[in-house]
């Protein structure tokens, strides 16, 4: 990705969930106030089956000179990973792998049937988190807790329509401490009954830390509200592909690379053959979510995919209840060196440019059909970062 006119490099989070899926941030204002405070320029939306969130997006961001990004995540299934056992970038189950569009259409474009598409498997993954919802209705019946959660409520109350099992947990928990009066002794037994006599092990107090034994206590594999995905719940890979290309979007391949003990999956533990099976499957873009590597893995994956044609940016994704900076970190909150904040800027200047050239109905980084034109990144580098640099004046 080589250009001698580099341009001033700005910060950039080009992956942040809103509560559009689910999110960190009460709304769009907090998430973008703390990207002003925190001197971030770039932002991309980057909700769960949703384009819900552009419009406030947008407008939220031109209010505070913000460069916004319009992007999408989708869980996927490769049935050939799947059937050879090949763990791609989720750890625990083979085959099923986490797809981003970047770059996607805005004002919205989906024609069908990809507008179709998209609806049923949202419909699919919110009657999933219903069912879940229901389990955890029988357990709290059982305990005589006088709790039942209102599936209708949550979804009025706490989404924009995308429901999560994370929801699930939230609510749970406000119901157990309104119920105990916000009494900690009375919150940990009634936990203590509700997980099977096992011990709230989180502070009161640390809502996020509470939830998340929510969720691995009682809704994932081995909890007592756990129900198992249906694979209806996972559209094939390439027909996720060909929605974001619909959507006018770049298909992008979120990396998890080296976890904390220096483990990779087996799709991603040689950086040669990944790049060489995505440029194969239609891919042209990655992303990390830097919090989850350390800086030498980062610097070595980032490093040689942007050298190789990859539009490379990096995210946060803020998708649990913790709160962490806007501002993108490393592992342990390391601060990114001066060359992966550079590929994070220079992808998002190829993200900017294809929006802006797709907007126009012209040409953009990738075409309709998912064809890449990585011999001109310097081209969508300049032309991007004139865009970037207009919003934020």
């Amino acid at each position: 990705m080589a250009n001698n006119n580099k341009p001033e490099v700005v910060k950039v989070n080009a992956h942040l969930h809103t509560p559009y899926s689910f999110s960190a941030f009460d709304g769009i204002p907090q998430a973008l106030d703390m990207a002003v405070k925190e001197n971030v320029k770039v932002v991309g939306i980057n909700d769960f089956y949703s384009m819900d969130g552009y419009a406030e997006w947008n407008d939220e961001c031109r209010k505070r000179k913000l460069a916004p990004l319009f992007n999408i995540e989708f869980i996927s299934l490769n049935k050939e990973d799947q059937d050879a056992g090949v763990r791609v970038n989720d750890p625990n189950n083979p085959g099923r792998t986490y797809l981003s569009g970047k770059g996607l259409a805005f004002p919205v474009n989906l024609p069908e049937p990809y507008v179709s598409q998209l609806a049923d498997v949202r419909a699919e993954s919110n009657g999933h988190v219903k069912k879940m919802c229901d389990k955890l209705n029988s357990i709290l019946a059982e305990k005589n807790t006088n709790i039942t959660l209102d599936f209708n409520d949550i979804e009025q109350r706490l989404t924009k329509g995308s429901i999560r099992e994370r929801h699930l947990a939230k609510a749970l928990r406000e119901a157990v401490y309104a119920e105990c009066g916000n009494d900690e002794a009375k919150i940990k037994e009634m936990f203590r009954a509700v997980f099977g006599d096992k011990e709230l092990k989180s502070a009161v107090g640390d809502h996020a830390a509470v939830e998340n034994e929510i969720r691995g206590n009682l809704l994932k594999a081995g909890g007592g509200a756990f129900v198992p995905e249906d694979t209806k719940a996972f559209l094939p890979m390439e027909t996720v592909r060909q929605i974001i290309l619909g959507a006018g979007g770049i298909p992008t391949y979120p990396f998890l690379a080296d976890d904390a003990k220096g483990g990779f999956t087996d799709f991603e533990e040689d950086v040669v053959k990944t790049a060489e099976i995505l440029k194969k499957r239609g891919i042209y873009s990655v992303e990390f979510i830097t919090t989850r590597n350390s800086i030498e893995w980062l610097e070595k994956y980032a490093g040689y995919l942007s050298e190789n044609g990859f539009a490379v940016t990096f995210g946060s994704e803020h998708n649990t209840p913790a709160m962490e900076p806007v501002e993108l970190f490393a592992r342990g909150g390391a601060p990114l060196t001066d060359k992966l904040l550079r590929i994070n800027y220079e992808g998002a200047c190829i993200t900017a440019a294809h929006q802006d050239l797709v907007r126009q109905g012209k040409h953009g980084f990738v075409d309709k059909e998912g064809n890449a034109d990585t011999g001109n990144t310097a081209y969508y580098i300049e032309y991007g970062d004139k865009v970037i640099k207009e919003a934020i004046g």
